[in-house]
């Protein structure tokens, strides 16, 4: 099933692929619950809201998905998590050579054709969005096993890792935390419909230009292991929002103006708007960083 929120903080199921049926009727006292707390319980209940969803999916034809505004499908989660370098796409990166390590992202999410609004902090060099899967905790998760951990994830969701270039990596603050730096959608996809998460094709553009384009294969740490590494420090919530890395090949610029659009294999695609800051090419900062051929190691990307 593919949960997602719209217009006036509906909260709506996809059908056939083009259009959303409004199943908020099945949600009591959604209004005084409020936006984050509904999807937490819509998520946290959802063995009882799926049948109760199914059900008005199947009397009703819903809306062409053209027609309504899509929210973030989660509005504002306790936690939203991404990892630092996560994929082999170097021939010097080994899975030991990679231990797990992640940040915190300001948790105020960006819907689908949200503008992202990049500051003009004198020491950043450039601006890059990095596509990646993210997933959605179902339930609460501390100390878990690597063996159970796929059992408390609800969902994946395309996701950006907006991140500003030429900051020390320990002021990670600000250069990825700001609000607006987390765009993503359009919609929850259920783990149900994705029985291989470790096998999915990544795009993304920059007005029009495919830029990144890789398979989640190239994860080094999969999904449970980020998991039971994550649950050994922090409490995850049902809702919260773990990006999973990124493949580093095919990075370039954004700046104010630019359109960004983001494809996950099965999982949807979305689009973005760049507002403020540019503009600024890769060359001003670090010479072939953008060059598939010339991996450069003179500076961590993350």
């Amino acid at each position: 099933m593919k949960i997602l929120r719209f217009n006036d903080d509906r909260i709506g199921v996809l059908k056939n692929g083009n259009h959303v049926v409004d199943v908020s009727g099945a949600i009591k006292y959604r209004t005084e619950k409020g936006p984050q707390r509904v999807m937490e319980e819509v998520i946290e209940e959802f063995g009882v809201y799926r049948k109760e969803f199914e059900t008005i999916v199947a009397r009703e034809g819903g809306v062409p998905l053209s027609n309504v505004k899509l929210l973030a499908p989660i509005p504002r989660p306790s936690k939203c998590l991404a990892a630092f370098v996560n994929y082999l796409d170097r021939p010097d990166r080994t899975v030991d050579s990679l231990p797990p390590e992640f940040f915190y992202k300001a948790p105020e999410l960006l819907g689908p054709e949200g503008t992202v609004e990049l500051l003009d902090i004198p020491p950043v060099m450039v601006y890059q969005a990095e596509a990646e899967l993210a997933f959605v905790m179902g339930k609460k998760a501390r100390n878990v096993r690597e063996a159970d951990a796929m059992s408390t994830v609800f969902g994946y969701v395309p996701f950006f890792d907006v991140s500003a270039r030429g900051l020390a990596r320990r002021t990670q603050f600000v250069p990825k935390g700001q609000a607006s730096y987390s765009p993503c959608g359009p919609w929850i996809t259920t783990k149900d419909e994705l029985t291989d998460p470790d096998n999915l094709v990544v795009k993304s553009w920059v007005n029009g230009e495919a830029r990144q384009n890789y398979n989640t294969k190239d994860m080094a740490h999969k999904i449970p292991d980020q998991i039971a590494w994550l649950s050994k420090f922090v409490q995850l919530q049902p809702a919260d929002v773990i990006a999973t890395g990124t493949y580093h090949v095919g990075l370039g610029p954004i700046n104010g103006g630019d359109v960004l659009e983001i494809e996950i294999e099965k999982l949807g695609k979305s689009r973005f708007f760049i507002k403020g800051y540019g503009p600024r090419k890769d060359e001003e900062w670090l010479p072939g960083v953008s060059q598939p051929a010339k991996p450069s190691g003179m500076m961590t990307k993350v």
